[in-house]
């Protein structure tokens, strides 16, 4: 199966659906990576922006991505691209790197970038267009400090109704994770080693395993 995980910013797929991604890789599938933004100045500076691109490098070796496909547009700026330009470069690489199950980043998360992502997204991604594009499954998964910190609303809601079970994967997730060294956060902020383990382990209790990751399947076409 060719599996693709679209990442407004680098280390979301990573916090949202990384354990999913490996336990994918261990069964033979095929991932793809598509990176939505990058840092830019004046916001970072040179040096920082230089290490985020070293960190992705390392991050695609850890996971074993077949390809890696960075839009480069800019971070926390994404509501000021027209959203036609997103469009076309999300439809691009799903016409390049023909998915059969995309996982995206939750449509009422908190950060505008998110947001844009999946709108565009969506678009690409239509039930009338899955015989051309071969996506058959789509799924939405929960970003740490982004889909919590939103007000809830019947809207917004991140309901998650698939659940997979990570256990023999989460050690790796969290190393992976500690790769993103600009991303750290220190405990009890929601991206540290101790909050994402926490929130597997409360996503695990759910079904009954020690660890899982939470999805919200948007669209399956069989």
């Amino acid at each position: 199966m060719r599996i693709l995980a679209i990442a407004p910013h680098p280390d979301d797929e990573t916090l949202g659906c990384g354990a999913t991604l490996l336990k994918h890789k261990a069964q033979g599938d095929t991932l793809f990576w598509l990176i939505v933004t990058r840092g830019h100045e004046p916001q970072w500076s040179a040096e920082v922006i230089a290490r985020k691109d070293d960190e992705i490098k390392k991050v695609k070796d850890a996971f074993g991505f077949e390809q890696v496909f960075p839009l480069g547009f800019p971070t926390i700026k994404l509501d000021t691209v027209p959203l036609d330009e997103i469009i076309t470069a999300i439809r691009k690489v799903i016409d390049t790197a023909n998915p059969e199950c995309v996982y995206l980043n939750h449509s009422g998360d908190v950060h505008s970038d998110h947001r844009v992502v999946f709108e565009a997204a969506m678009s690409v991604l239509k039930p009338f267009y899955s015989g051309r594009t071969g996506v058959r499954r789509v799924l939405t998964y929960e970003t740490p400090s982004s889909t919590d910190a939103m007000p809830a609303s019947a809207g917004n809601s991140f309901a998650p109704n698939v659940f997979n079970d990570i256990t023999p994967h989460l050690t790796r997730k969290l190393e992976i994770m500690s790769l993103y060294e600009t991303e750290q956060q220190p405990f009890p902020l929601p991206r540290s080693s101790e909050s994402i383990q926490a929130l597997a382990r409360y996503r695990g209790s759910t079904i009954g395993t020690e660890f899982a990751e939470a999805f919200m399947l948007v669209r399956e076409v069989n």
